[in-house]
Formats: C-alpha cells, structure tokens, sequence
C-alpha cells in the first residue's frame, strides 16, 4: 500500500488575547498546516501544577476551538485531545458536532482517557485505574457514532444511557475521530475504534518525565504500532497515524540543545536524536528524518508546537501532501 501524504498540525496552549489567538490560527493556516489543535486542560499555576510538570493552558478547549475556526476558512481544528472525564459526554457530542457543522466540515475530533492524577486531584474528580477510565472512553466513542449517525442516538452501556432523541446538529461530514495514547488497552481500542491514532508517551506515572519519554523510544513505538494492529486488524492500512513532535528544534546545528534533552531524559544522544517525539536539524535534516519515519512507522500525521511553527514552515511547504 502507497504511503499516507504528509499532514502536519499545530499545537497551542495559550493565548494573551482574542487578536493573539486569531493570528495564531490564521497563521498556522496561511502557512500550510492541516490542523489547529489545542489540549484539553484546566490549572492555572500553583502547587498542583508544579507537581505534573505540565505547561499552563489559559484557554478552555471548546470555545477557543470555535473561535479559531470562526477566524479561518480551511485549516482543521481539533483538541489533542478532550478528557473525557472533564466532560458530560452529550454535551461534549454536542458542542464538537455544532463547531463541525459551523465551521462547515472541519473538526477533527480527538478523545482520550485522561491521565494527568494531580489535575484530577485539584479539581475534585475520581482518578479511576486505567481500565476503568479506558473502558468509559469506548462507552464515550459508542456515544459519538450514536449521536452523529441516522436515527435515535440509543446508547446503553456502563456510562451512557441514552435514549429516544435525534443527536443533532449533525456535522457536515463524518468527522475524523481522533485517540490517543501510548498503553496497550488505549491502543487497542484505538485501532479498533478511531479514524487517526495518535501516538503519545506511556503517561502511567500521571506526570510529564522520564517515564513518558523513555517508553516512546523507536522500540516502545514499533512495540506500540503491534496494538495497534491488534486491535484495527483489517482496517489497520486505513488508519492516519499521528504524533506530536513535542521536542521540535529547527537549527543547523543541534548539538548543544540534543546533549541537553538527552541528559534530561536519562536516553542516549543518538537515541535521543531519533526519538519518535523529537525532531533535531535544519529543514533537510527534518525532512530526511521524516521521511525515514514515515517508511519505517506508517506515521505521516505530524504535530508541532506553535512556538516553532514559523521555523519549521519551510518543512510543511516542501513536504505537506507528498
């Protein structure tokens, strides 16, 4: 089977203003990304998230997507993906469908089981185990096709009760669904249930470190592209594979920077140099190595972070649709 084209999106956090975030969006669009994306997150700073190591999010997810597609014309937007648990999951339905069918067919909509224990903690929510926080977002995905398909969106299963209601608006194409993850259980369901899957650290230590980074080496991927094979069977080359190139450094020379990422993470240089969430060099540099990744992990969907999506333009022009 040919190989994917390349897509590439970008990732934002934070907006200082409504005119920020619009240039943001707008930008990303004029330079040729596919998608707009943010994440689904909710501490501002203090001790709670100190203790996550995660970078503040100042805006909600489902407003700050509305506005980013009502200020654009082409680009996708989408959410790295919503936490199920910080959700009721029909309002959620309903909010995501609505920015489809108001953006006229461009939501990509990513979903996930959440896993940052110490949000959880700080805004009062059970941190169920893994299988129990999985299994309710597969009873979520159910909810999804339910509500955007024809007839009553009837749903029973251990989360959702739905019954006897139309699920409207209905989106102007089928959205692509979006999971993601790094476990063997998401994974699964990933392949069995999404349209892209997006790879992502093994985040069962409930914080950004180590852990995460070290169980996303090429290894660990290759080992995560097997669940997710068992899981799509079939349906497997159909599959958009995505990641976030969280570590993006667009320089001639790396060196100095790659030594560093690799001390910090506890991985070898080299190792570190071709980690599946990295990427080092100048643009022929980037491009080689994507094309390298591309061959070797079906991976063609690549996301990076809105500080860098200016130097790493020239990379989207020269590959984005090949």
């Amino acid at each position: 089977m040919p190989a994917k084209p390349f897509r590439f999106g970008v990732q934002s956090f934070n907006a200082e203003t409504g005119a920020d975030w619009a240039k943001q969006a707008q930008t990303a669009e004029r330079l040729g990304y596919s998608a707009f994306h943010l994440a689904d997150h909710l501490l501002g700073p203090g001790p709670a998230l100190e203790k996550t190591n995660h970078p503040v999010q100042n805006l909600a997810a489902i407003p700050a997507m509305a506005y980013a597609a009502a200020v654009t014309e082409r680009i996708h937007i989408g959410c790295r993906v919503f936490c199920i648990d910080y959700h009721n999951p029909v309002v959620l339905v309903k909010s995501a469908m609505t920015i489809d069918m108001l953006s006229s067919g461009r939501l990509e909509f990513g979903l996930g089981a959440g896993w940052l224990q110490e949000e959880y903690a700080a805004v009062g929510l059970a941190f169920d185990p893994p299988k129990t926080r999985i299994d309710r977002l597969a009873d979520v995905i159910e909810g999804v096709k339910a509500f955007r398909g024809e007839g009553h969106a009837n749903v029973a299963n251990g989360t959702l009760a739905w019954r006897d209601f139309d699920g409207l608006p209905k989106p102007v194409s089928k959205p692509p669904i979006m999971v993601g993850g790094g476990s063997p259980r998401v994974l699964r369901l990933a392949g069995r249930e999404a349209d892209i899957v997006s790879l992502n650290f093994n985040n069962r230590a409930g914080v950004i470190g180590p852990d995460g980074v070290q169980t996303s080496t090429e290894d660990e991927t290759r080992r995560k592209l097997g669940w997710i094979k068992e899981g799509a069977g079939e349906r497997f080359d159909d599959l958009e594979i995505e990641i976030g190139a969280y570590f993006t450094m667009v320089m001639d020379d790396p060196s100095p920077v790659l030594a560093g990422f690799a001390q910090m993470f506890g991985l070898p240089e080299a190792e570190m140099a071709r980690h599946p969430h990295a990427l080092f060099g100048g643009v022929d540099d980037i491009c080689d190595e994507l094309e390298r990744r591309r061959e070797l992990f079906g991976i063609s969907y690549f996301t990076i972070g809105a500080d860098v999506m200016e130097a790493f333009a020239p990379v989207v022009d020269r590959l984005a649709g090949k």
